[in-house]
């Protein structure tokens, strides 16, 4: 095992001891390692391959870094199938490659943020390979959530329950009983009323941080818990039951119970650790996963559910605004991740269809990508219009922007890949209805040519289209008008705008045009309409436009211009 690091002077001293955390108004940019940088030729991106990028990332301007799962695993599920949370997939390379990115990325001012998967671990985890060995009501089966079968001879499932990729939520072993996981079969759930596995937790956290980890990201932080009755409830009983922290599996009340004993040890380090939570519940309920006492912050995902739309995205804003306020801390923006359609390919879609809540009805771009990308017809440069005045405005807004890896170059989602190229487990779950992630996830182009676009020296482990070649690195990063530098632009202005964590709205006489004021004078004025919109900016100057066409009289349409007083 490689030495561990400590986080670099400059990072723990850059701020006075009365600024605000670094984290409230951050620029995060996450990287999905596999898809990331190849520099051993396996196809795969890996740890060494993050480093030899730590100049493009300072370059970008990202406050820090966030790692999806780099840990050991046989990618049931991307990597959140963990075999071992303290160390390094020997495909992506060693804890000393891990030190090595900590400490070159922190010598560029960049902190590192990791993933953590505690809700199950992969059938490979050491624990559950004991406890398939282990008798029924042993020790080693209580670190998980087995039962046994209902019927006459157990064969039976102990409920109806449905996994979230689709398919029964329980698997029987060989000694007849069954075991929980919510996600896919290689992902057995955790027993979080277990003090093992609580223990075991504090463990993990604690051997990242003392490697220089500055904070850590959540994963399903709503799901730890869980109060299961003798006789289980039916998925359609489930599914009716109030989730008011008292439901049997999401979002309980008692969840933070964990995540008071993380904060404990997050603030026993200098400086503290930060966390945010991937939690999918009630918007009433964020506050809690985001108070000082708990994670510290929560993610805000409205925005990967809504449309290109002004109404929407001033109903977010400031909906999200006010919890913010309720929790103490600061909201998160999110446009793309590793689990959605990218954004520049949703807005070049029709709007999604809504049910009776006003949510989408199913995944936005699934039924494009069912079709192969044929239908409906994606309309790509009116997609990557609206994704660049959508990113300017979150980038306008307080509180701290999540990037994805590749949206700076403005790539689209990718429709071709055939179905014995797919990895992703919810595709093999429900077919014919979601094809699953994998299309967010090919690896980035870096060169307009090559074998895998300067990803790596051979063919990437999923399929890049001969068009990503348009959106490379090396064709953008010279381009005054392209999707990189204004990017690059943003995030070299966007301190400029960050002031006290509020804003302001200005009526604009369009439903159609967003506009509004940070404290410090800066304004932002978005038109999400179709038709020019006639700017008055007397006494501001433009800054910084996501259209070149735009002026100090006019936003063109689907742009966004930021004002300096």
């Amino acid at each position: 095992m490689s030495q561990a690091v400590s986080p670099t002077p400059d990072l723990r001293t850059q701020a006075s001891p009365d600024a605000a955390p670094w984290w409230r108004q951050a620029v995060v940019y996450q990287v999905y390692p596999r898809s990331f940088a190849d520099t051993d030729g396996n196809g795969l991106g890996d740890i060494a391959g993050i480093t030899s990028r730590a100049d493009y990332l300072d370059e970008l301007g990202v406050d820090a870094v966030w790692l999806s799962p780099f840990y050991p695993s046989a990618l049931a599920d991307g990597g959140y199938d963990v075999a071992d949370y303290r160390d390094v997939d020997p495909k992506l390379g060693t804890l000393a490659d891990f030190d090595e990115m900590v400490a070159t990325l922190h010598a560029r001012g960049i902190r590192v943020v990791v993933d953590i998967v505690p809700n199950h671990t992969s059938d490979l985890h050491e624990w559950f390979q004991e406890a398939l060995l282990a008798e029924p009501g042993s020790p080693a089966r209580e670190r998980y959530i087995f039962r046994e079968g209902t019927g006459p001879d157990g064969s039976l499932p102990p409920s109806d329950w449905v996994s979230a990729f689709g398919g029964p939520a329980w698997e029987r072993v060989p000694d007849g009983q069954w075991y929980l996981h919510h996600f896919a079969v290689e992902q057995p759930d955790l027993n979080w009323s277990n003090p093992e596995v609580r223990a075991d937790f504090v463990q993990t956290l604690r051997f990242w941080s003392d490697r220089g980890v500055d904070g850590f990201r959540i994963d399903v932080a709503h799901m730890l818990t869980k109060d299961l009755a003798e006789v289980l409830p039916s998925q359609a009983e489930l599914d009716a039951m109030p989730r008011d922290g008292q439901h049997p599996t999401i979002d309980r009340d008692d969840v933070h119970e964990v995540y008071a004993e993380w904060r404990t040890v997050f603030d026993s380090y200098d400086p503290p650790r930060t966390a945010v939570a991937e939690a999918w519940v009630d918007r009433v309920r964020v506050p809690l996963y985001a108070r000082s006492e708990s994670l510290g912050q929560a993610f805000n995902f409205d925005l990967l559910e809504a449309d290109f739309d002004a109404s929407q995205f001033r109903e977010i804003v400031t909906a999200n605004l006010e919890l913010a306020g309720a929790s103490g801390s600061s909201s998160t923006w999110v446009l793309s991740n590793h689990d959605v359609v990218r954004h520049a390919t949703r807005y070049g879609l029709p709007d999604a269809e809504r049910g009776a809540d006003g949510r989408p009805s199913r995944k936005h771009g699934q039924e494009w990508l069912l079709s192969g990308g044929r239908e409906p017809e994606l309309d790509r440069e009116r997609g990557e219009r609206r994704a660049r005045a959508a990113t300017l405005f979150v980038l306008g807004l307080p509180g701290s922007a999540y990037l994805y890896q590749g949206e700076e170059l403005g790539l689209h989602e990718v429709a071709e890949i055939e179905d014995g190229q797919r990895q992703d487990p919810t595709f093999f779950r429900s077919p014919g209805f979601d094809l699953g992630r994998d299309g967010c996830r090919v690896p980035l182009p870096w060169e307009a040519s090559g074998p895998s676009f300067g990803f790596g020296s051979g063919e990437a482990h999923l399929p890049q289209p001969e068009w990503m070649g348009e959106y490379a690195v090396d064709r953008q990063i010279d381009d005054r008008e392209s999707t990189l530098t204004l990017y690059r632009r943003a995030l070299a202005v966007r301190t400029d705008i960050q002031a006290s964590e509020s804003l302001d709205w200005i009526e604009t006489g369009r439903a159609d045009v967003l506009r509004f004021a940070r404290p410090n004078g800066w304004q932002v004025v978005t038109n999400f309409g179709d038709e020019p919109y006639v700017l008055d900016a007397a006494g501001s100057s433009v800054v910084l436009a996501s259209d070149p066409n735009a002026s100090p009289d006019l936003v063109p349409p689907a742009s966004t211009v930021w004002l300096a007083p």
